[in-house]
Order: C-alpha cells, then structure tokens, then sequence
C-alpha cells in the first residue's frame, strides 16, 4: 500500500520533502471536503479520512433497501457563495445539479396557508411586489411584514443584545398569523431550532444575506442530484486528480503531535488494511463536535481542555425525513410546498418535495421533512409514516396520498445543533500549530447549513496554509 504521508516504518525525519506538503484532513463532510478541495489547489498532497463509505458526513446519499435517497432534504440559497464556488470549481454544473426557484413560502391551495413568491426583479422591488400580490395574508399581516423588513435593514441586521426569535417578533410587532404562516417555517429550516430556543441574531444574519441582499441571493436551490453527488463526490475526484487520495471506510483513532511539527495519525479500517500510522505536517479535524472533542481529548503535550468543553457543550438537534413512494404517475403542482404542522394532532411534515420533479428517476417519490423533530422521531416509524400519509391526503385533498406503496423514515438524530441565543462556537484555530478545526458549529454568521460547513472548510485550509511549510 502506498503511503500518503510517511509508513511509521519509516524515519519522518529524513522525509522533509514529502511532508512538508502532506495534509491529513479527518472526515469527509461538506467541511472536510471543502478543505481538502483547498489544500489540493494549493498544490499540497490531501489525504482525507471517512469513517463512512460514502462522502457527506450528515448531508449525504444513503443507500437503503427500498432506494438510494438522502438522509435529508436541503434547500440552498443564492447566498451560498462559497458553495457555489466550489461546485463549479470541481466541475460541478448548477444548471443540472440545482433547480432554482425564486424566494417563495407556498402551501397547498385550500389548507389555509398563504402564497407568496418573488418576482424576478431587482431587489427591494421583488419582495416589495411578493407581498403585495401574496395571498392568504390579511393587511395587517402585510404591514407586519413590511415593518420587519424596514427596521431590519435600519438596524443593519443587528442587534446589542441577542436573543430568542419568539422574543424578537413580539418586539417587531409580528401578527400570529405571520409568525405561523412565514417566521416560524422559516426559523425551522435555517436553524432547525423552534423559534422560542432559536437565535435571534443567526437568524437575522440568514434574512440579511437572503432577503436583505440582491435578488439572485434569495434564490431557493433545491438539489437535483443525491447530496454526495453534489459537491462530496465531487471534491474527492478533484483532490485525487491533484495526487491525493480518499480513504473511505478509514476512522481515525488518534492524532499525536510529534517533533518537527508533524502529526502522527492512527487509522483503523479495511481501506488501510486494518490498522495504519501515517505522519503529516498538518491536520484539519472535520469531524462532528463530539468526535472533535474525543480524539482533541488528552492529548500528548497540549492543553485543549477548554477547547473540549465547548466541543462537547452543543445540545443535538434532530431532522426526520419521511420518504413516501406512490405509482411514478404521482406529481404535485409544485416541486415543494411549506405545510401546516400541529404535533398535538400528529400532522408533523412541515414542507413536502416532489423529487419526481427534481429527479425524473424518483418519480412518484414525496419527500416530508420534520425539523428539529425530537418528538416525532420518538414515534414507532410506521405511526409516523402513516400520520405523515394522512396529513398530505387532507391538505391536498387527494385520498390516495394515504395510501403509499412503500414508506421510508430516516431520522439524522445529530443533524445540526440548537442554535440558542448567544451559543459561543469554537473557531477555526485549535492553539495547535498546523490542526485547524472545521464543521458547521465553528464561529460564523451562519447556523448549522451547508455553507457554513463549506466556509468553516475554506477557513479552516487556510489556517493550515499559513502554518505549514510549503
């Protein structure tokens, strides 16, 4: 077997050479995998380490034994620049992988919801227009509407003093139909935390770099293709194509520091013929908080105590997805709507896909996410799938929705964190010359999203740049 850094058979001190340009990033996540894409294109050698077989960490393709799904549903934004940029840096093309779709919040016709979507012009005029058309809004919850969005901008999106979104739509005045209608949907997707725990200041950030920026920036980007195929797939072939390798199946037990500023990494797994000890001149630890926390735990020479409890401080929060097959003749009017949910009369889908229309080769597939769904992933998986069935067959009025051919339910239990007022994330920088840390709970503007993790990735490569020797 070929060594990507040096064997432990070796003398790391006669390799200056190859290890002054070797980088070992630790999970295969949208963070690790935006940090490898970095460090290949700045000419190092990349070896990245997945416990799993496939890349995408908490945002991936799962193969089961009905179909290959995802173990979640996402919705991108126009904002997502760094995403963005590095899809089509790794040959990713946005027009097949991504439909785009203006900012909208739409509900099944009849269910009592509201219909509201943006115009394609330049901003402010599209929201300015969205609203003004929007139905099942009263005037009063237009003007509610209207005044979030004034003083919003006249506060530049900040606040002194964060608090919770529950707290921050009574100061603004927001109607309950609103807040029932648009605020709290929304919360839910960006933050996957309830409005009453949430984050006042992270969310105003998402609203400022969406509805506050250019109208392009609040384009919704539903996922095309599986999520791995998205970008994770992708990185790894670019990073194999600069001379590094992926190695998928491959956990790491331990990472040492050692003399001359190199790292020494322990790999277990089948890709590595069982058990490994590899040496490199930087690490970027991509892993989950939790996982951080264990292998930055102890370890020889460095106090990272501090560093461990903020680790091991995030409060889980689960996404449930409720998959539901019907006969491929199966669409919807839309690709996606926003549903009414109320646990207390186990109606739990809060937005429907209709991956037909994003995957001709899913069609007849319904896909009903439940955010921040603790409750709803405590119910048996037929109950839930059964409940999830009924609530489509009435909102859309279409009995047959109550009857599908098959059903899958997949619960990510640790799929982001609590995003509660005045949360102090980690940075990038771990006190140790040449580790940096990355993953969407490090410090940043965003909650626990896609682009967080990509930037946190980005971030996280150039720390290690700026401490290893090219």
């Amino acid at each position: 077997m070929a060594n990507d850094g040096v064997d432990k058979r070796g003398d790391a001190r006669t390799e200056p050479g190859l290890t002054s340009r070797s980088v070992a990033v630790v999970g295969g996540g949208w963070a690790g995998c935006a940090a490898a894409v970095e460090l290949a294109r700045a000419g190092y050698k990349v070896t990245l380490f997945e416990a799993a077989r496939t890349l995408g960490g908490r945002a991936r393709r799962v193969d089961t034994d009905r179909a290959h799904l995802d173990n979640g549903q996402h919705i991108l934004l126009g904002a997502y620049s760094e995403t963005l940029r590095l899809m089509k840096l790794t040959g990713v093309d946005r027009d097949q992988t991504l439909l785009s779709l203006p900012l909208q919040m739409r509900y099944p016709p009849g269910s009592g919801g509201m219909d509201f979507v943006a115009p394609r012009l330049p901003a402010p005029l599209h929201l300015a227009l969205a609203l003004l058309r929007a139905k099942g809004l009263r005037r009063d919850d237009k003007l509610s509407l209207a005044r979030f969005s004034t003083t919003a901008r006249w506060m530049g999106w900040r606040l002194h003093t964060d608090c919770s979104v529950s707290e921050l739509l009574q100061r603004f005045d927001q109607t309950p139909r609103l807040i029932q209608l648009m605020w709290r949907p929304l919360c839910l997707a960006a933050l996957n935390t309830p409005p009453e725990r949430a984050s006042a200041q992270i969310f105003l950030n998402v609203l400022r770099d969406s509805l506050g920026a250019r109208r392009s920036a609040s384009d919704m980007l539903l996922p095309r293709a599986d999520l791995s195929a998205l970008l994770p797939e992708a990185a790894g072939a670019f990073v194999e194509a600069h001379g590094g390798s992926v190695r998928g199946g491959a956990k790491v037990q331990a990472i040492r520091p050692i003399e001359n500023r190199l790292w020494q990494l322990e790999v277990s797994g089948a890709a590595v013929g069982g058990q490994w000890s590899t040496y490199f001149s930087g690490v970027v630890l991509a892993t989950g908080a939790s996982q951080a926390a264990t292998l930055l735990h102890d370890m020889p020479g460095a106090d990272t105590s501090a560093l461990c409890r903020q680790l091991t401080a995030f409060e889980p929060e689960a996404i449930t997805t409720c998959y539901l097959q019907y006969d491929r003749a199966t669409r919807l009017g839309l690709p996606f709507y926003a549903l009414l949910d109320d646990p207390h009369n186990y109606q739990w889908g809060q937005f429907v896909f209709d991956r037909g229309q994003l995957d001709e080769a899913q069609a007849g597939l319904l896909a009903v996410v439940v955010s921040a769904s603790g409750e709803a992933a405590g119910q048996s998986q037929d109950l839930l799938a059964e409940a999830v069935a009924v609530q489509l067959a009435a909102v859309f009025q279409r009995p047959e929705l109550g009857r599908p051919e098959w059903f899958k339910v997949i619960t990510e239990k640790r799929a982001t964190y609590a995003c509660t007022p005045g949360l102090v994330r980690p940075g990038n920088a771990s006190g140790l010359a040449g580790l940096a840390i990355a993953g969407d709970y490090t410090a940043g503007d965003y909650p626990a999203t896609l682009e967080s993790a990509v930037r946190s990735g980005v971030a996280a490569a150039a720390g290690v740049l700026r401490r290893t020797t090219i």
